[in-house]
């Protein structure tokens, strides 16, 4: 799967790393950090954090 993350629309709230914290992270200033190849099967959790961003900044691609 790819994730792609808008910077410019992500408010660094992090409802993503609460969703999947075995994927999406914040650094220390509070910018997202994505694991780079998660596993197919956090796919649905994946999903979910992204649907679960108030600001819609987080898109996935099955690949």
């Amino acid at each position: 799967m790819k994730i792609t993350v808008d910077d410019e629309l992500c408010d660094g709230l992090g409802q993503c790393a609460l969703v999947a914290p075995e994927v999406f992270a914040l650094d220390d200033d509070e910018r997202l950090v994505v694991a780079p190849e998660p596993a197919r099967e956090l796919a649905g959790k994946v999903a979910a954090a992204a649907r679960a961003c108030p600001v819609r900044a987080i898109s996935v691609e099955e690949s």
